[in-house]
């Protein structure tokens, strides 16, 4: 099973100064549109809350992550977030302000840390210098934030019709996580609590906390419109690196048929024997995903000891590789299985068996390919004694998944 983030680390987090990531998640993503919120939509395969999530999470600097979402997404959070270990989220309110505030109120109830890394979720793609850099700026300031200077030629107007041009020799493109001490934060945002502003950094400004601003990263971009969306999941996709498994499994014949075989019941005189329902091809697939995603085999996760998995059905094994990639954001593109032995036919049952693994995988049956061979009267199988299965599975990963 996955391991939370927080049990990843080589060792015991030792920090000078202990420092919290807020993720700020309780938005509808109106502008948007749809009925799941942008925080909760997959990208890459991977809802965009877990990638700002294991974005904060594996900052060794970063000792504790949590969550503010809206009262509605508690089963949202429980997928997206499945896995990591994370504290109970926190309500947030009918503002981002009122969430910041609700979940600055909260961390001081249950112990505040030193330092605050205030994020949104809809800016998924947190680079490690940058909180390197924050982190950094907070040593000597009172609050700090990622900022890139504008680029572009900037007009006043309103709808299409564009007015006079807008110097933007001064002017930057401020991002978050925005850092802060703790205290000085969660006073401001009381402070100004009947007053409304677009991010903390304004409100810190107001209350008379001085913020400088470090070097952003166009990682950051915001996820606001569709297109947001299509580019982001580009940007990753470029960087992913094809991965391949390979899985094998053998089982003898013994005791009454059918054959239990990709998940279909195929008619045979005998049946095989196994700890469970002992589908070779199935578990063939199932080794080639975890050998893929170099999460070790089939029986690490579901040992031929425990009793649990006697006669257990082997979707229940090949769902649980599939779910563990999708935890990593893994996309899996092809898998290719081959059945090797004297009997049963396989081609009478072949679309059925694609059929069934697309769907517990939740890829299209063209993803799927099922052949057979025998070994021409040579070794077991030739001696019609078992049946044995061989498999390859492409997927894609980013590079420190």
């Amino acid at each position: 099973m996955e391991q939370p983030l927080a049990d990843k680390a080589s060792g015991p987090r030792r920090a000078a100064v202990s420092v919290t990531a807020l993720i700020v998640a309780a938005g509808k993503g109106e502008r948007l549109g749809g009925e799941t919120p942008k925080q909760f939509r997959l990208i890459a395969g991977k809802p965009v809350l877990r990638w700002a999530v294991e974005a904060m999470a594996s900052h060794p600097a970063i000792g504790d992550v949590r969550v503010v979402i809206s009262a509605d997404d508690q089963a949202r959070f429980r997928e997206a977030a499945a896995g990591l270990g994370l504290t109970e989220p926190i309500t947030g309110g009918a503002t981002r302000q009122e969430s910041v505030r609700r979940g600055l109120e909260a961390l001081a109830q249950q112990g505040a840390p030193d330092l605050v890394l205030i994020h949104d979720a809809a800016r998924p793609f947190c680079p490690a210098d940058v909180i390197d850099r924050l982190l950094n700026a907070l040593k000597t300031e009172s609050a700090a934030v990622p900022a890139l200077p504008a680029a572009d030629t900037l007009m006043r107007g309103k709808g299409r019709r564009l007015g006079e041009t807008v110097d933007r020799l001064h002017l930057n493109r401020v991002q978050t996580p925005q850092a802060f001490h703790f205290r000085a934060i969660l006073d401001a945002h009381r402070a100004k609590a009947d007053e409304s502003f677009t991010d903390d950094a304004t409100l810190a400004r107001a209350a008379h906390i001085g913020v400088v601003g470090v070097e952003g990263d166009e990682d950051l971009a915001k996820l606001t419109f569709e297109g947001d969306f299509a580019r982001a999941e580009d940007r990753l996709l470029s960087r992913w690196i094809p991965r391949t498994g390979v899985g094998f499994d053998v089982h003898a014949f013994a005791g009454e048929g059918p054959v239990m075989l990709g998940g279909i019941a195929v008619p045979h005189a005998r049946g095989l024997a196994g700890d469970s329902d002992a589908d070779v091809v199935l578990h063939a697939i199932t080794d080639a995903l975890l050998g893929a995603a170099g999460l070790g085999d089939i029986g690490e996760h579901f040992p031929p000891s425990n009793p649990q998995w006697k006669g257990a059905s082997s979707d229940t094994f090949l769902l649980h590789a599939a779910a563990l990639l999708r935890q990593r954001g893994a996309i899996l593109d092809h898998v290719d299985c081959t059945v090797i032995g004297e009997e049963p036919r396989i081609g009478p049952y072949r679309d059925a068996m694609r059929s069934r693994i697309a769907d517990i995988l939740g890829i299209g049956m063209d993803q799927v390919s099922i052949k057979a061979t025998t070994t021409d009267g040579l070794g077991f199988t030739g001696r019609r004694e078992g049946l044995a299965a061989q498999a390859v599975s492409s997927i894609r990963m980013a590079a420190n998944a």
